[in-house]
């Protein structure tokens, strides 16, 4: 949070995969320094391509349902680790299930944990390199991950508060492919993001307007020094604050049709 005030950033969303375990004490940092944090979270979903990424903004962190999908995601993201490590280990790779989990520590285990404690042990010079040589897709220590449907992340954000928001969708993001999205639930599209070039902004730009979406945009920032492509410093991207408006202005509109449709008419009648 210090480091995010020092961007000059008002406000952020902490987006951590699977867990919402960090937006609490996130939240208590930031007050005092004026730094917002938006309770979010970053889910993974089924895509004809394999994988969307989905962003959950202003959810209710302390909602049951929230919590108990979130624990069911994590304990298939573990089990996916352990998978991964073995088959490193089938490799002749001098690697431990207890190196990844020591890098994930309270959060849910993720290639990047098993990227750095490939690092760590000096098996590759850096989280690149883990996945080209070992744990990107079609490597040989890649592991499928088991995957939700679109439908029912969206409908679970919706249920506690939020908004859902594809995540850097890049090339898959054609306008048919959208509109799908927005019959399972879809709010918006991030567009703003490290591995958008500008024409692909406006493309999903002119796509989120054509069709009525909210927009997003963030660093993408994993807390590594080197980015590459997918990743930037925190505050490393311009965000306008009128985006936010936005996304709180839908984030209202979704919750009073909500309440609206859970209303039941009460029929009068004679005795």
């Amino acid at each position: 949070m210090r480091q995010a005030r020092r961007a000059g950033l008002s406000a952020i969303a902490l987006t951590d995969h699977d867990t919402t375990d960090g937006v609490a004490e996130a939240a208590r940092a930031g007050e005092p320094l004026g730094v917002r944090v938006i309770c979010a979270c970053e889910f993974s979903t089924r895509a004809p391509w394999g994988e969307l990424h989905v962003l959950g903004y202003f959810l209710t962190a302390q909602d049951q349902r929230l919590q108990s999908f979130l624990l069911e995601t994590r304990a298939a993201r573990r089990r996916r680790g352990e998978q991964m490590v073995e088959k490193l280990q089938q490799l002749g790779l001098a690697i431990e299930l207890a190196d990844v989990a020591a890098r994930a520590g309270n959060g849910a285990v993720g290639r990047p944990h098993v990227a750095r404690a490939l690092v760590d042990r000096g098996i590759t010079g850096d989280i690149n390199e883990a996945f080209e040589r070992f744990i990107g897709k079609g490597r040989a220590a890649f592991v499928e991950k088991p995957l939700p449907t679109l439908e029912r992340v969206t409908a679970l954000v919706r249920e506690v508060g939020g908004l859902s928001v594809a995540a850097h969708l890049g090339d898959h993001g054609t306008e048919p492919q959208i509109r799908q999205f927005v019959g399972q639930g879809l709010d918006g599209v991030e567009v703003r993001h490290p591995s958008h070039s500008v024409a692909v902004e406006a493309r999903l730009t002119r796509i989120a307007d054509r069709l009525d979406l909210v927009i997003s945009g963030g660093s993408d920032w994993h807390g590594e020094t080197e980015f590459g492509t997918s990743h930037a410093a925190l505050g490393g991207l311009e965000i306008p604050s009128a985006w936010l408006d936005r996304l709180e202005a839908r984030r209202d509109q979704n919750e009073s049709q909500r309440v609206s449709s859970s209303s039941t008419p009460v029929a009068k009648g004679t005795a």
